[in-house]
């Protein structure tokens, strides 16, 4: 055999082992896949024990177990200063607590879904062990669940606390750990157990700083009545299935239920920041900026330290231009000197939070430094060249109309300025349109222009009424607008198409279910809850037009203040967030289609509404045998395919070109819930 004849051989054996080991498709061999979750076998102290004097819990399972994010998952209640060590070794796991145990309490230690299977990853979720230092374990307990108000995403590791009512003073929320704590689980459920009986106030926060009690700057729900919890024994029914599977049996037992096991809590966030200057600069030599810490209701007070004008308020040498919650501030210098002035020293009288949370005046001098650089194309001129005769143009004032030239029927026109404005002249606007059929411009009304407020010197607006499917042309004459520079602007003209209505759709809900009394708005969401339009309910009906062909969803909010805005909540005000409910079902609209729907707000559970699509925060998926046996059916299949495949002679001619395709296996969710009968 030649070399050449030998390396032909060897390599065509290489790629026929590389083509078998491609094609085979199955899982390797070494037992039945495992989908159980751990199996708890034993602990010390036992569940219930009296009496423990130790600081170390171990728990031993029936397989080698592993951890995951147990500093944040696991959880001992009351509330441990110095953070537990947990740790997992073969089939153990070992809680080491660090604090010394109060005498007389009941201790409960959490694991939520902290605990998993070494091999498989299988999770168990839910266990916790309870023990106390005393004669008495304490066995009441109070389920629920959490839920972001504003988008009922279920609060996944939210602290749920409870203090009882008898040690709840006005201060004791931000000042003092709860009395009884537990984490929400991928659900937003939670239970707090082993509670004493009384009655208590139940909150949730996010406790970022761990410290078991409420920063204002954390989120928050407020359960809005105190809460009594309960037991009683009941008799419950069991569905029991035979060793061969064939038939179903029902069995009783007594068990124990716990009440209340439906609290309902959603959280918000007060949006509270501290008031302070958290930064000042001048971007540009005719502009210097403020940033506040938190919005406010009130104007800083700047004045002039240097130049001539030392003394004078700011007001007198420019124009402000503002967000509407007065936290940045941009102050377009008018006074040319000033310009140009290297250094602007400004003494600033604003109000800033103390250490006791209050507002108080605070005054500070700030230096803006002028870092105007030369431009590139300005050069420095020689002694000996003559000055050009030539005046410098004026600048013209930059004016543009907002968007493309097709306008919704719906909305009017938007136009920014690139600099303040001071003067626009309203007859220099004209307005045309170009009928069918015709091929001259007729002169109609024209749109009124107007500023967009008082703090926007850039913004400008114009309502405007369309007429389907038209055209118009907006012209707007040179000079008719000036700024505070004086300059003016160039002639505009732009040609503008309404669009028509068969290129909408529209939706009607017919709402019931409301609250007696009660307004609501309807809000027509995109993806990722992103708002699009909305709509008052008006004799139980909510109309949204004028609507782009596309996929939306849709919640609804009892507009308990009739402002016609989602109100937040307030923990000092003892107000809670305003209602949200979400439409189950997402809603694809087409050209030309009206809708009309019917929605009772209350026919699903809160938990429920809210379309899968569009839920942020999903609970984990759970691995089945039936996921597996679905996977390998497709393997299967694909594994037919691949061999068709490279036994196709067109195809195989084509495998070159290095294509491929996959079908991935399907997968189911199972949810676990906790209830309240045990």
């Amino acid at each position: 055999m030649t070399s050449t004849r030998a390396m032909r051989y060897l390599l065509g054996c290489a790629v026929g082992l590389m083509l078998a080991a491609c094609a085979s498709m199955g899982r390797p061999e070494g037992g039945e896949r495992d989908y159980d979750a751990p199996v708890y076998q034993r602990s010390n102290p036992r569940p219930g024990e009296l009496n423990f004097k130790g600081n170390r819990v171990e728990l031993t399972f029936d397989e080698n177990v592993q951890l995951e994010d147990a500093m944040t998952r696991v959880t001992v209640s009351p509330a441990q200063k110095t953070t537990p060590v947990v740790r997992a070794n073969g089939r153990k796991v070992t809680v080491e607590l660090r604090d010394t145990l109060l005498p007389n309490t009941t201790y409960t230690i959490d694991f939520a879904d902290a605990i998993k299977d070494l091999n498989e990853g299988n999770v168990l979720d839910g266990l916790a062990i309870d023990f106390s230092t005393g004669d008495v374990i304490d066995s009441l307990r109070i389920s629920g669940m959490v839920f972001e108000a504003r988008t009922l995403e279920p609060a996944q590791g939210m602290l749920v606390g409870a203090y009882n009512v008898e040690h709840f003073a006005d201060t004791t929320l931000t000042t003092t750990p709860f009395d009884r704590i537990a984490k929400t689980n991928q659900l937003g459920q939670f239970t707090l157990r082993n509670l004493k009986p009384g009655t208590y106030r139940v909150f949730a926060i996010d406790d970022v700083n761990r410290d078991y009690f409420w920063d204002r700057s954390e989120n928050i729900a407020v359960y809005p009545e105190p809460v009594t919890p309960t037991a009683m024994r009941v008799t419950v029914s069991d569905t029991v299935r035979s060793a061969s599977g064939r038939r179903d049996s029902v069995v009783t037992r007594e068990a124990t239920e716990y009440a209340p096991s439906d609290l309902l809590l959603t959280w918000f966030n007060e949006n509270y920041r501290s008031q302070y200057l958290a930064d000042y600069s001048r971007p540009e030599e005719n502009k210097i900026s403020l940033r506040m810490g938190a919005p406010s209701d009130t104007l800083p007070v700047l004045r002039l330290v240097n130049t001539p004008r030392a003394g004078e308020d700011i007001s007198l040498w420019s124009r402000l231009e503002a967000t509407a919650g007065l936290d940045t501030l941009t102050y377009w210098i008018t006074d040319s000197a000033l310009i140009t002035n290297d250094t602007l020293f400004i003494a600033a009288t604003y109000l800033r939070t103390d250490s006791t949370e209050q507002l108080t005046a605070r005054t500070d001098t700030l230096r803006f430094l002028n870092k105007r650089k030369p431009k590139k194309e300005e050069k420095k001129k020689k002694h000996d060249e003559e000055a050009d005769t030539v005046a410098p143009e004026v600048p013209a004032l930059d004016f543009k109309l907002a968007g493309s030239g097709q306008v919704d029927l719906n909305r009017g026109l938007k136009f920014r300025a690139g600099t303040p404005v001071v003067s626009f002249d309203s007859t220099a606007v004209r307005m045309e349109t170009m009928y069918e059929g015709d091929t001259v411009w007729t002169v109609i009304t024209a749109p009124r222009i107007v500023s967009a407020g008082p703090l926007k010197p850039l913004d400008f607006e114009a309502s405007y009424t369309w007429e389907p499917g038209q055209k118009y042309r907006l012209s707007i004459d040179s000079a008719a607008i000036t700024d505070i520079y004086g300059h003016v602007n160039k002639p505009l003209r732009q040609e503008l198409t309404a669009k028509k209505l068969d290129e909408y759709s529209a939706i009607t809900f017919n709402i019931s279910g409301l609250p007696a009394g009660k307004e609501a708005v309807v809000e027509l969401l995109a993806a990722g809850d992103k708002l699009v339009t909305s709509a008052p309910v008006r004799g139980g009906t909510a109309q949204l037009e004028y609507l782009a062909p596309a996929t939306y969803y849709a919640r609804l909010y009892i507009d308990a203040d009739r402002n016609g805005e989602w109100t937040n909540g307030s923990v000092r005000d003892s107000l809670q967030p305003e209602d949200i409910y979400y439409y189950p079902k997402k809603l694809v609209l087409k050209k030309n289609w009206d809708i009309e729907q019917s929605w009772d707000i209350n026919e699903q559970p809160v938990d429920l509404q809210k379309p899968q699509e569009i839920k942020k925060n999903q609970p984990r998926k759970k691995r089945t045998r039936e996921d597996d046996m679905r996977q390998q059916n497709n393997d299967e299949q694909y594994e037919d395919e691949y061999d068709d495949y490279f036994d196709d002679p067109f195809m195989n001619s084509r495998r070159q070109s290095g294509s491929s395709s996959r079908r991935p296996g399907n997968s189911r969710l199972k949810e676990t819930r906790n209830g309240g009968v045990y």
